[in-house]
């Protein structure tokens, strides 16, 4: 249940048929394309950088060698000794400890909720929506049904409303692994590694402009740059739902799934017997989608003028105007309904340039802690550690190479570079230099017979 890059070889001139192929079946496809200026007016304008081949992201246990063997147009997956690469562990770690010290300088507390709960601990409340991702299993000294978690955020909630019951607000992140009985979609994992933040007991928008830019700074600080923010609002299609009459109906699920897919043929049967003003603003949904400024605009101009929807609206220019330097583009999707059943407020995913796949996503799910005596305020997020670590040298964590010499004043040095936050490595006799995936930036070296950080430009001192 890992994902890892292959290079797949295509046949002369089918690259793109292949992408398109790939593409709509759901998988991350890495296609670097490039603009040129035939002589002869008749041939391609954009050629591939990498002529025959192209990259995608998969978990070749899960979809099999087959899958590309077959696929028309293609020569299947190149071989690299029969074992292609794979992200290290220590990517993961330093990752997560670097962006858990970032929630904790922002007043986040470290919560661990356990992997393993009795079966209705899991899925009370807003848990009820994950019972067949859930894996279930027999607890062999009570005989009660145990899960394994699908999500932490309920988790979160119930440690919220029982174990601290605090007034006012309140801070918490975690970190681990969730476990799904299936994959979001093809070329996703069913165990995926979740990071993420909570904040219970604020209402208004400072709550959610407080979320988004800790999920903003939380991915610079992981290393990552060029990052663009979605927006949407659950609150727009619950208002017109209601207009309309469809609260709560079988039809108001189809709708909802039918506008999260942009399914506009299963959009427009839906909604062909509702009254003129609701049918076509639920039409409209679809396509008010890109630029935040610009889809704000249109939608007051095309969606009913209800105290509800002029609010939704608000909240996200107050959310946009927050992000301003922040992001590198910034979207508004009125047709986005993730996580609909529980979330009731404003939503948000982030991606980075190249990334066809959200990094992380949340939003407001207020009253999530009700099923546990304590109905609050609630706004979150998580973000997925591994498909940061696929970034590589963005999140390689710097270090400090040393001698390992029995010398008072450099172990003094030494402890004071780690007592400051600095990792620093000590090269034993005969180590290589290199120690897994730490970038050696700075090494101590002795200058006049003292021990001082310089920047490294040679091997250190043995």
């Amino acid at each position: 249940m890992t994902q890892q890059w292959y290079a797949l070889r295509s046949k002369p001139r089918k690259e793109d048929a292949i992408w398109r192929q790939l593409r709509s079946d759901g998988f991350e496809v890495f296609y670097p394309r490039l603009k040129v200026n035939p002589v002869n007016p008749r041939s391609r304008k954009i050629k591939p950088y990498f002529p025959g081949y192209m990259f995608v992201l998969i978990d070749l246990e899960e979809t099999g060698v087959s899958r590309f063997q077959w696929m028309p147009h293609t020569l299947g997956l190149v071989s690299f000794g029969g074992e292609p690469a794979h992200v290290p562990d220590n990517l993961i770690v330093e990752l997560r400890r670097r962006v858990l010290d970032h929630f904790a300088s922002r007043g986040y507390r470290l919560v661990q909720p356990p992997l393993v709960e009795h079966l209705e601990s899991l899925l009370t409340g807003t848990g009820r929506d994950l019972e067949l991702q859930t894996f279930k299993v027999v607890d062999p000294l009570s005989g009660r049904m145990l899960g394994l978690r699908a999500d932490t955020t309920p988790q979160v909630a119930r440690i919220d409303a029982h174990l601290l019951n605090e007034p006012g607000v309140t801070r918490l992140c975690y970190a681990g692994s969730v476990l799904r009985t299936t994959p979001a979609g093809p070329g996703y994992t069913r165990e995926v590694v979740q990071i993420g933040a909570e904040l219970f007991g604020e209402p208004g928008i400072a709550g959610d402009r407080e979320v988004v830019g800790l999920v903003l700074s939380s991915l610079a600080e992981a290393g990552l740059g060029a990052l663009h923010l979605d927006l949407g609002h659950v609150g727009v299609y619950r208002a017109l739902a209601a207009g309309a009459g469809l609260s709560g109906t079988a039809e108001d699920l189809d709708l909802s799934a039918a506008l999260r897919a942009k399914d506009t043929p299963a959009v427009n049967d839906l909604t062909s017997r509702l009254p003129a003003a609701w049918r076509d603003a639920l039409r409209a949904l679809p396509g008010l989608y890109g630029p935040a400024r610009e889809v704000l605009d249109e939608a007051r101009s095309r969606l009913p003028d209800t105290p509800a929807i002029a609010n939704a609206l608000s909240a996200l220019d107050a959310i946009a105007a927050g992000t301003a330097g922040a992001v590198d583009a910034l979207h508004v999707d009125l047709a986005d309904l993730t996580g609909y059943h529980y979330q009731n407020g404003a939503i948000f995913s982030v991606f980075t340039s190249g990334q066809t796949r959200a990094l992380g996503n949340g939003g407001r799910y207020d009253g999530i802690g009700k099923a546990f005596g304590r109905a609050r305020p609630a706004v979150g997020f998580s973000i997925y550690l591994r498909d940061l670590a696929r970034l590589g040298e963005a999140v390689s964590p710097r270090a400090i190479l040393a001698p390992a010499r029995p010398d008072p004043a450099l172990r003094r040095l030494v402890r004071q570079l780690r007592d400051a936050g600095e990792v620093v490595v000590q090269a034993l006799p005969g180590e290589e230099e290199q120690a897994g995936d730490f970038v050696f930036d700075r090494e101590i070296a002795q200058q006049n017979g003292n021990w001082s950080v310089v920047a490294r430009t040679a091997s250190p001192a043995k």
